[in-house]
């Protein structure tokens, strides 16, 4: 599942649009907020998790699950400037991040980050 290209004659290299000084301010916060919550969410999970702890197999289940959690959550938040508007979109359509976050980027990249994270509503529907 992944969203829609960029315009790609709107920017000088294939989908990469330019990020400001300041706009990459904005995108920093937004995104380490986000990645923060997410993280304390898995955080209480993991600690129910470990409070219900029985034998090794549950142990074990908590592992993979730490795993599988930690590999969804290297994929989904990648910092490279030329993916961001992507992720954006999809913290957006999860509601881990919230439109008054992004204040500060201009209306393209805006307009892309929308463009996402309606794709991937109508894509779940």
């Amino acid at each position: 599942m992944t969203c829609p290209p960029a315009n790609q004659n709107s920017y000088p290299y294939q989908n990469e649009p330019i990020w400001s000084r300041s706009e990459k301010a904005v995108a920093r916060t937004a995104f380490d907020a986000a990645l923060g919550r997410e993280l304390h969410e898995l955080i209480q999970q993991a600690k129910k998790m470990a409070r219900q702890i029985q034998g090794s197999s549950d142990l074990w289940d908590l592992e993979h699950y730490l795993t599988q959690r930690r590999k969804e959550i290297d994929r989904k938040y990648d910092y490279r400037y030329s993916q961001l508007t992507r992720v954006f979109g999809i913290l957006l359509y999860e509601k881990r991040l919230r439109v008054e976050e992004l204040r500060g980027l201009r209306e393209d990249k805006l307009k892309l980050i929308h463009s996402c994270a309606e794709f991937l509503a109508k894509d779940a529907a």
